[in-house]
């Protein structure tokens, strides 16, 4: 069964439809989402699942994944960061084209987890900037979905003069990025 996706809010009349240009590419962002996985533990074995068969990520428009930072808009951290893979994480977000949002999958990823010790970092949110949490030791399947439908919300939703605004700028200024 094939489900059409509702148009932006805008005008209509026969022949003819307007609409803003900010609706219009949101709703196009929204439904092509390349995600990078950034697996590193468990929570790397669950978006396997999640990218399977029984779930089919790719019915959100997330089918390609792409494993050049250069080609991705989301990066989706999965799992144990070292305080040594810190800058390694922070590289490949920089290496990212704008927009670009971040999804933290996993208790370890979004605050380090059960492992509080000096060589975990205690969440990824000290070295890039977050959009989405997904909680969870690890995540389901389905929490994954919802966090990139939570994504895909903020996407369809952001303007494109947002990545360009001051607070936008103080806030990656704030990560020592740009």
């Amino acid at each position: 069964m094939v489900e059409v996706t509702n148009a932006p809010e805008g005008y209509d009349g026969p022949g003819f439809f307007a609409t803003s240009l900010d609706k219009v590419v949101g709703m196009a962002r929204k439904n092509s989402i390349w995600p990078l996985p950034f697996a590193t533990s468990c929570c790397g074995i669950e978006f396997m699942s999640t990218m399977g068969a029984h779930y089919d990520l790719a019915r959100f428009g997330s089918e390609r994944l792409s494993f050049s930072p250069r080609q991705a808009d989301l990066l989706m951290v999965m799992g144990t960061i070292s305080k040594k893979m810190g800058p390694v994480l922070k590289q490949v977000y920089e290496q990212m084209a704008e927009p670009r949002w971040v999804l933290s999958v996993g208790a370890c990823a979004s605050s380090g987890g059960i492992f509080d010790t000096y060589s975990v970092l205690q969440g990824i949110d000290r070295v890039i900037p977050v959009d989405v949490y997904v909680p969870g030791c690890p995540p389901r399947p389905e929490q994954i979905i919802d966090g990139v439908l939570k994504i895909q919300e903020l996407v369809q939703n952001e303007s494109v003069r947002r990545r360009s605004s001051p607070e936008y700028i103080a806030l990656l200024e704030s990560y020592g990025i740009r």
